[in-house]
């Protein structure tokens, strides 16, 4: 795109000819479904982030259409079409649908979705929208978040409709309302955070006009449901720029609805990076952690990376010798984790693993210069389980000194760590300790039926396991036996 002081209409002219084109490679599609919409006497134009990511060259599989016609005329056209259509938003005026096509020289899913022409309100005090169904395409365009997304391609003619300059604003890589900021964000206030969003998604600046109603109405996002806000968190943090939203949403005071143990962090002062505050060190720490990812952005590590500190301000205590200390931060932290991530309705495991990580980020900083004994190790490696590589990638990335000895130090030291935990992986298959007697096993040398004992008996062989390492069946069976001895004595 070219820049702000660029645009003329020649190269507006030269980017709506680079959006047809773009659109070119899904043409016999969308055509097909445009001349199915007018011989049933309708209007279908591609639409929102679709035009938007066509014009920026990056159309993917999801095609955004919005048409004339009600839900059920949609439904009728379309399921005859489709290779599977669902309702699930047809409350809201949407109806999805998949469609296989050949596209340039490549077979591809289509993930389509029809909306019929609407504008959608907040009443103050309700958590989903009112949908009424409106009659122009300018009408429906009128009420969308940003102009970037207001733009539309009329089917199957393909005429540009603009009419609230979002190609000069695409081009100018800002974020504006197409009417006024304080009346969209009424209308939807999840759209507040919707901005952060695609700033950190595209690396767009938010018109100052638009950051100033979102500082004053960030409150109105209390209205809006935990599982919306989540969702729009999650595609924050998975986008390539999520500093650039998180520090908005922080500025702005957003964040004190979504993710107070966020701001809360500028107050306070890392123990080991006193040049840093612990906001600054977790997007720090965030950033470095997405240069370890090796199969895309994890969610999982990235919220780890984001929470790992949240518990310092709750620990933070001043000594006499005029350090600060924040001691058991991790341990706190792991329980504020929990509670911040159920209340934003995340999944009982991703809560389970984010904690987890959260409670271990702080655990290989006893290993110091190489100490840990064989059976620290093998803790180490069974109290991570899966989890073991994400841990690795965060107490990576949890160095933000600018100390270049230091941190050269430290990450040797964690070389070292590895080097061991994959030594003993080798010997002794870490990944699946287990005592060197099972539960039957157990029971029948006892002579015992189930019961609590077995399960006390399984943890005293495990914790020899982990102390010791493997033992064959005989030692086994005696440490068995005497631990038994010493129970009924």
């Amino acid at each position: 795109m070219p820049n702000a002081n660029e645009v003329n209409p020649s190269a507006l002219s030269q980017a709506q000819h680079r959006a047809v084109s773009e659109l070119l490679r899904v043409s016999p599609v969308a055509d097909d479904l445009a001349r199915r919409f007018e011989e049933a006497g309708f209007s279908l134009a591609l639409v929102g982030g679709s035009v938007r990511d066509a014009l920026l060259g990056r159309l993917g599989n999801d095609l955004d259409f919005t048409t004339d016609a009600r839900p059920q005329d949609v439904l009728k056209i379309i399921r005859p079409w489709a290779d599977a259509v669902w309702e699930v938003g047809i409350a809201f005026g949407t109806v999805g649908a998949q469609k296989a096509a050949r596209v340039g020289d490549e077979d591809r899913t289509l993930q389509i979705e029809v909306t019929t022409y609407r504008s959608e309100a907040y009443d103050r005090t309700s958590r989903k929208p009112e949908v009424s169904y409106g009659d122009s395409i300018e009408e429906d365009l009128v009420r969308r978040d940003f102009t970037v997304n207001a733009m539309a391609v009329a089917l199957p003619r393909k005429e540009f409709v603009d009419p609230h300059g979002g190609l000069d604003d695409l081009a100018a890589r800002v974020l504006r309302t197409p009417g006024t900021p304080e009346e969209s964000f009424s209308d939807d206030p999840l759209r507040m955070m919707r901005a952060a969003r695609f700033a950190a998604q595209l690396d767009f600046e938010v018109a100052p006009e638009v950051v100033v109603a979102m500082k004053e109405m960030a409150g109105r996002l209390e209205i809006v449901s935990a599982e919306r806000i989540r969702d729009e968190l999650n595609k924050l943090l998975l986008s390539a720029h999520p500093r650039k939203g998180l520090k908005l949403l922080v500025e702005t005071g957003l964040a004190e609805y979504v993710l107070p143990e966020l701001p809360a962090l500028r107050l306070e002062r890392d123990e080991h990076h006193s040049h840093k505050d612990v906001y600054e060190h977790t997007l720090i720490v965030l950033e470095q952690a997405m240069a370890l990812e090796e199969d895309g952005p994890d969610l999982t590590l990235r919220l780890a990376a984001l929470l790992h500190d949240i518990g310092k301000p709750r620990t933070r205590r001043f000594e006499k010798d005029g350090r600060v200390s924040f001691h058991h931060h991790e341990v706190v932290g792991a329980k504020m984790t929990k509670k911040r991530m159920t209340a934003l309705k995340y999944s009982n495991e991703l809560v389970r693993d984010v904690s987890r990580l959260v409670e271990l980020h702080l655990r290989f900083h006893g290993y110091g210069t190489g100490e840990w004994t064989d059976s620290a190790v093998r803790r180490y490696v069974r109290d991570a389980g899966p989890l073991l590589g994400r841990l690795h990638k965060l107490t990576r990335s949890d160095c933000t000194t600018r100390n270049k000895r230091k941190a050269a130090a430290l990450s040797r030291a964690y070389d070292g760590l590895e080097e061991r935990i994959s030594t003993l992986q080798e010997q002794e298959e870490l990944d699946a300790i287990r005592p060197d007697l099972d539960g039957n096993q157990i029971m029948e040398i006892l002579g015992i039926g189930p019961g609590p004992a077995v399960g006390q008996a399984y943890k005293h062989l495990l914790e020899l396991r982990l102390e010791n390492g493997p033992m064959d069946r005989e030692a086994a069976v005696a440490a068995l036996r005497e631990w038994w001895a010493a129970q009924e004595s």
